[in-house]
């Protein structure tokens, strides 16, 4: 269940990012946000998988498959919507 919220949270700041994006350029300004949130979203994914290795006690290697699950979800999302406005 933490997964699913973690990656809803991801979708959330890609939905902040193509907002601030549309309001500060238009289509440039949305295809510019889409790969701002790349960066963004795998430092959120990195957290993440920092509190589950720190706080819950799981090793690396259990958190690693669960780190690019979170992360790949919502930039695959940003990436293909970056190819189709651009």
């Amino acid at each position: 269940m933490h997964t699913a919220i973690v990656i809803g949270l991801g979708f959330g700041l890609l939905a902040a990012c193509a907002a601030v994006g549309r309001l500060m350029g238009g289509a440039p300004g949305f295809t510019q946000a889409m790969l701002v949130f790349l960066p963004l979203w795998f430092i959120g994914a990195g957290i993440n998988m920092a509190l589950g290795v720190k706080r819950a006690g799981y090793s690396v290697a259990d958190e690693l498959p669960v780190f690019f699950l979170v992360f790949a979800i919502p930039a695959a999302a940003a990436l293909l919507l970056w190819w189709r406005i651009r």
